[in-house]
């Protein structure tokens, strides 16, 4: 499917921006920050602000096109995999990684009669192989 496709069948209207903006998600697995997508497109997209970055992303996660992803303090970052999935970061150099659960199955919760589940967002914290070694 193009990202003009995608971008249609979560109704986002493409535009040369929001085209870039989604295929740097596809190909960056990094979970990347508004400023270090702006920072990457900037170059070849002299009109592309850090505003258009943000309310970009913020439309493709209202629109379930991408995820925003709070698994730090410091920074949002944004995922295109919009796949059921958790994430794990290092707690030494900050790598997040997609780890491949079955999320709905992951943890079971109860009193849930009354209540509609319409996220569900599993974080994991430890140290990547590189790091690991470091720290024992």
């Amino acid at each position: 499917m193009t990202t003009t496709d995608y971008l249609k069948t979560h109704h986002i209207k493409p535009s040369v921006q929001r085209i870039a903006i989604m295929d740097y998600l596809k190909e960056h697995k990094t979970h990347p920050t508004v400023d270090e997508i702006f920072s990457a497109l900037s170059p070849s997209m002299p009109t592309l602000s850090k505003t258009t970055v943000y309310n970009t992303l913020k439309l493709f996660t209202e629109n379930g096109a991408a995820l925003c992803i709070n698994i730090e303090e410091k920074n949002v970052r944004f995922d295109g995999d919009i796949s059921s999935h958790a994430h794990f970061i290092c707690l030494d150099c900050g790598c997040i990684h997609d780890i491949f659960v079955d999320c709905a199955n992951a943890i079971k919760i109860k009193n849930t009669d009354n209540l509609t589940v319409t996220e569900t967002h599993l974080y994991y914290k430890g140290y990547c192989k590189k790091c690991k070694n470091i720290y024992p």
